[in-house]
């Protein structure tokens, strides 16, 4: 026999509330006297209702603004490129320091001029940016964001 195997029953009958006065939660059946919350029907109240006063969610301060609940883009620069050359994806750029995650979102944005011939694979490019990549001799080409694989270690 074990302390979990026991076959264990209730030696209390459940209480049986608003069954006579002598039943011990009888009459008001533990509702009090009067009022709002004594009546049936109450627990039907808006969460934060309080008598009919202003609930406290409308009396409290709201935060101006919005937060998008998107993750942003990381940002390259087309003057940044010219370090580099040849194919450059999102794990390229992460080697080069130039962003921080190669999982996330990468645009290409242009500033100062691009001299060198890249072929760029990430996932946003601007037009000045595609504009700036072609008169250099390079190219452009959208693709979706790297997955990340799981590690897998068989036992």
């Amino acid at each position: 026999m074990k302390y979990n195997d026991l076959q264990v029953n209730r030696n209390t009958r459940p209480t049986r509330s608003g069954r006579g006065i002598s039943a011990g939660r009888g009459k008001t059946a533990g509702r009090g006297t009067k009022g709002q919350k004594a009546r049936t029907g109450h627990s039907k109240m808006p969460a934060g209702f309080m008598g009919g006063q202003r609930a406290i969610m409308q009396a409290i301060p709201k935060l101006k603004g919005f937060k998008s609940l998107h993750d942003k883009a990381q940002v390259v620069y087309t003057d940044r490129l010219n370090d580099l050359s040849g194919k450059i994806d999102n794990f390229v750029l992460a080697d080069k320091g130039l962003i921080r995650n190669p999982y996330a979102k990468v645009k290409v944005i242009s500033r100062g001029e691009l001299t060198a011939k890249v072929d760029i694979e990430t996932q946003f490019a601007s037009k000045t940016a595609i504009e700036a990549l072609k008169n250099a001799g390079g190219s452009f080409k959208k693709v979706a964001v790297p997955k990340r694989i799981a590690n897998k270690t068989e036992k």
